[in-house]
């Protein structure tokens, strides 16, 4: 009697899962639908006709067949309560994905809503900078390609050659004046060319950077380590050209540009596999620290540096390393005196200890003082700032000298190794035992990631067993970006393996600030807020790495529903997601990525610690695959932030 109950348990439990399959969502509709309390009903009247059946087995059985009656009934029983709690959480929407947003938000950068800024009333071109607590953008939709979009050309061809349908920028703004790199590209068919055959826009770029050289006293650009000038911020970058250039001579340069509606800066350079983030100096500190860049360039773009009392020109003296350099291209723009009269440029440069080193034509060239007694010592110079405390994260600009007494003020020196030093590590109160230790984990997990993705990453040239990973032009991954970088491991790691990567570090608001480490180790780097989005353009990484993420967005109470949709924003298509986390977070984001059309996999480490990876490729989107209305989108993730939360 027991094995006939059993067998009507087994056989109406998949009648049932099959009926679900085909049944409409119950999650979404206005009202339950009647199958759906019927559902109820029936587990209810299953968990009784369980329990009873176990009772009456017991009445009805000679005593030989109890211990099998039993065995059975307890795993029939397990599996019913199982089945159950899989069919709680089933619905025909599990298997849709997030709709595709509108045409309008192809190339859409959170917290730069311009119409929004202005109608809170920022102007005087703040109504451009980011404002994240203006631009609130409850829209539940993926950020789609657009329509003639294609996979970047592998590195380093894709330096040289993009496709012009994944950048927006228009034929006007391509032939228009502006940034003297911006001018030094070629438009064909369906391409944007930085080189041509005669070699005369690399020849342009060669001699720019040789004679910025001999303005500073060296013999060539290939001294530039010598002279300690290992990493540039590029302000207003043009398209990249000149950092493309410095890049090639093993240096870091990273362009930082304002926030463009069409022929966007950082979108090119970041297309081109350039480092690049959006920044400006409207009103607020750009999330870098103090004393953090060897060389400060501008060529043409577009700052007023005579405005606001030199404000602008203090926020460059922050970044600046003592002994750095500020070098301006600016025709017109900028005059030194020659007579006893001075003009404002060179009066907030007197106030800051510059000393002009050399004008060559439209260049110029100051160095930051070495001395921070030049601000004790009773000249006219701007006041010292007090109270500095904290990560730099979007402060306002101030009118004050920074870091005088940082323990960090060093001036430029010759660098002549790569590796990080014990000095270099007290400098910055890092243990070496940690940063051993967390250096060795992230060369053998990088070497388990390339390992993993190599047969999948490389199109053109297929890795076969024992051969080593191919070389560029077959390298498909180029932008990385670290989304909790701790020490720069990732980093390092990569450059130790001849990786021809670029990585930018984040270092999350709230954890141990480890960026000017970072910084001083030549790599690029922000500091950045992950309960907010971050500062670039859709599709501009092919591969973001998070380690402990989940974790911290979890501890801020923020939404990981949120972080995984800016991660789609910002990822190639093609592109590739490696989280590393606690295994609870890391089964819940595994079934909130299929949503988005990701093929999530879920890997145990296997090294004793409660952590699992989760890797996944971003696939390309198709209108044609079934996906949620906009209100069943609010819906589901409301429903999804509430379950990661439990």
């Amino acid at each position: 009697m027991a094995m006939i109950t059993l067998k009507r348990i087994i056989t109406r439990k998949f009648d049932m899962r099959s009926h679900w399959q085909k049944g409409t969502s119950f999650y979404f509709s206005r009202r339950p639908p009647f199958n759906w309390f019927f559902f109820c009903l029936t587990i209810f009247l299953v968990l009784i006709l369980i329990l009873g059946s176990y009772s009456y087995s017991f009445d009805s059985e000679d005593e030989s067949s109890v211990p099998d009656v039993y065995s059975k009934h307890v795993t029939v029983r397990n599996q019913v309560v199982a089945d159950y709690l899989e069919l709680r959480h089933f619905e025909p929407n599990r298997y849709k994905v997030f709709d595709l947003c509108g045409k309008e938000r192809e190339n859409h950068v959170p917290c730069y809503n311009v119409s929004a800024n202005m109608m809170f009333g920022f102007k005087d071109g703040e109504e451009l900078s980011r404002h994240c607590e203006v631009s609130k953008d409850p829209k539940f939709c993926l950020v789609r390609p657009p329509k003639d979009y294609k996979i970047p050309l592998t590195w380093p061809g894709g330096r040289d050659v993009i496709w012009s349908a994944n950048v927006k920028l228009t034929k006007d703004q391509f032939l228009s004046s502006g940034s003297m790199t911006k001018r030094l590209m070629l438009l064909e068919e369906n391409q944007i060319s930085f080189s041509s055959e005669d070699e005369t826009i690399a020849d342009s770029v060669k001699d720019y950077s040789k004679q910025i050289a001999d303005m500073i006293g060296l013999a060539t650009d290939v001294e530039f380590h010598a002279a300690g000038v290992r990493n540039v911020l590029d302000i207003g970058c043009g398209f990249g050209s000149f950092g493309a250039h410095l890049l090639s001579m093993k240096m870091m340069a990273v362009c930082v540009a304002a926030y463009e509606l069409t022929g966007s800066q950082v979108q090119v350079a970041l297309e081109r596999g350039l480092p690049a983030f959006i920044g400006d100096f409207t009103s607020r500190q750009l999330p870098l620290p103090s004393l953090s860049y060897d060389m400060v360039h501008c060529a043409q773009c577009g700052i007023s540096w005579n405005d606001k009392d030199g404000i602008f020109l203090i926020e460059v003296d922050r970044i600046l390393k003592p002994g750095g350099y500020f070098v301006v291209t600016s025709p017109g723009k900028v005059q030194v005196s020659k007579g006893s009269i001075s003009c404002p440029f060179e009066q907030f440069t007197k106030k800051l200890c510059w000393t002009h080193v050399s004008q060559r034509e439209e260049t110029f060239v100051w160095k930051k003082a070495t001395d921070a007694q030049c601000f004790t010592s009773g000249k006219q110079t701007y006041p010292i700032c007090e109270g500095e405390t904290g990560q730099t994260y979007y402060k306002p600009l101030e009118q004050c000298v920074s870091a005088t007494n940082s323990k960090h003020w060093i001036p430029l020196r010759n660098i002549s190794s790569l590796s990080t030093s014990p000095a270099q590590l007290a400098l910055h109160g890092i243990n070496p035992e940690d940063f051993s230790e967390d250096l060795q984990l992230q060369r053998v997990a990088l070497n388990n990631y390339w390992s993993l993705l190599s047969p999948l990453i490389f199109s053109d040239h297929p890795k076969r067993p024992g051969d080593e990973d191919p070389v560029p032009p077959y390298n498909m991954v180029r932008n990385v970006m670290d989304m909790n970088a701790r020490y720069g491991a990732v980093n390092t790691a990569l450059l130790e393996a001849r990786k021809s990567v670029w990585v930018m570090n984040v270092v999350p608001l709230g954890e141990r600030d480890t960026l000017a480490f970072i910084l001083d180790q030549g790599f690029a780097g922000v500091s950045h807020n992950w309960c907010e989005p971050f500062p670039t353009y859709p599709r501009t990484y092919d591969m973001l790495h998070a380690e402990g993420l989940l974790s911290h967005i979890a501890s801020k109470k923020c939404s990981i529903v949120d972080l995984i949709f800016e991660m789609d924003r910002i990822l190639r298509p093609e592109g590739w997601v490696i989280i590393s986390d606690k295994v609870g977070l890391i089964e819940k984001t595994r079934s909130l990525v299929t949503k988005f059309r990701w093929e999530a996999r879920m890997i145990d480490l296997h090294n004793g610690s409660d952590k699992r990876l989760l890797h996944s490729p971003k696939s390309i989107p198709l209108k044609s695959d079934a996906a949620l209305a906009s209100p069943e989108a609010i819906l589901l993730c409301f429903r999804l932030e509430a379950e990661m939360a439990a």
